[in-house]
């Protein structure tokens, strides 16, 4: 059987972990959970040995340093350099114009946290196989709490001879009771933003349902030009496209959706609090890197890159230290990050 093709995206603007990530060195470059990278740890969860080709990246100008510094295998890999970002749905039809009709993609973000890679595998390749079939395939990730930061998948009927779920709905991010009715109904899964389809399938229904935006990719692909192992598209082409996602171009408008379920200890990292749940804690829920004492604490966690922090008496509480610059903020304030002058100004 074919192997399954990777395709990464790759980016980021570093602002919802600030000050650690930054504009220049976004959270995929970060060893983060562990001792490799976000982005490390994607291309690697994909390996041949698990029925895996060599990957496909898509990514800026502004981060080509790092994608190819962090590769496994440079050489065998292929590299997509956006003029501009457009959103996933243009970058995703790139790699799609630069493979065979008939491969099927596993679209995966850079910057994603799995836990349990078996169950990752284990899901991509009932997920290649509803793809050979013609079905575009979301992974339904487990809710396991009721998230207000994700959107959602109904399951809808099963799908004759495999583990797959035709998507009844895609549903966009509920309010809090909402969330919480969807946790309460069982049939309900987030919507983590890894994706397998053929090649030639995803350019049909791009075709299909965004044309200015399907044809403005194929002349940014067909008069780009090729430099070693990267790619670069026309960049007055690429600068036509209006930029959309995947989810609102083709995922929500296709008659052939459909979802996988996957319990693989997942998360996007899309906040302090949520690295905080996904790193090893002690019997209180704490969490320090770097140098740092905490007493009488409980959920407080500490990441610095030099200075020593002292923590007494605190809960719920995060401290970040980073080349000079100090955050300081409960849990509940860790979404509120991205939105600091010193975040947004960089």
């Amino acid at each position: 059987m074919d192997a399954i093709i990777p395709v990464v995206l790759c980016g980021g603007s570093g602002t919802r972990l600030w000050p650690r990530s930054r504009k220049t060195m976004p959270k995929p470059f970060l060893p983060l959970v562990g001792d490799t990278t976000l982005f490390e740890a994607t291309v690697l969860r994909c390996s041949a040995e698990a029925g895996f080709g060599a990957p496909v990246v898509v990514t800026g100008a502004l981060h080509l340093e790092h994608v190819e510094a962090q590769l496994p295998d440079p050489a065998a890999s292929r590299v997509i350099v956006e003029p501009e970002g457009k959103n996933t749905a243009a970058a995703i039809a790139l790699a799609a114009l630069r493979l065979p009709a008939d491969a099927v993609m596993l679209v995966c973000p850079s910057d994603h946290h799995i836990g349990d890679v078996a169950a990752f595998q284990a899901a991509a390749h009932e997920a290649a196989a509803l793809a050979r079939e013609g079905w575009l395939v979301s992974f339904g990730i487990a809710a396991t709490a009721p998230e207000t930061g994700f959107g959602y998948l109904k399951r809808g009927d099963a799908i004759a001879g495999s583990g797959g779920f035709a998507v009844a709905q895609f549903v966009e991010k509920p309010d809090l009771e909402r969330a919480i009715g969807f946790l309460a109904d069982g049939g309900y899964a987030w919507n983590g933003g890894i994706f397998a389809f053929r090649a030639g399938t995803f350019l049909d229904e791009l075709a299909a349902h965004r044309p200015a935006l399907a044809e403005a990719v194929r002349d940014a692909a067909a008069n780009g030009r090729e430099d070693g192992t990267r790619f670069h598209p026309d960049s007055q082409a690429f600068a036509r496209i209006e930029g959309e996602s995947v989810d609102y171009a083709v995922m929500e408008n296709t008659a052939r959706a459909a979802m996988v379920p996957a319990t693989m200890a997942w998360s996007d990292i899309g906040n302090w609090q949520a690295l905080h749940d996904a790193l090893d804690h002690d019997a209180d829920g704490n969490v320090s890197r770097g140098p740092a004492e905490l007493v009488d604490c409980a959920n407080v966690l500490v990441d610095s890159d030099g200075p020593r922090v002292s923590v007494i008496g605190a809960r719920d509480l995060i401290v970040v230290v980073d080349k000079g610059e100090v955050l300081v903020c409960t849990t509940a304030g860790a979404q509120k990050v991205g939105k600091l002058s010193g975040a947004v100004n960089q």
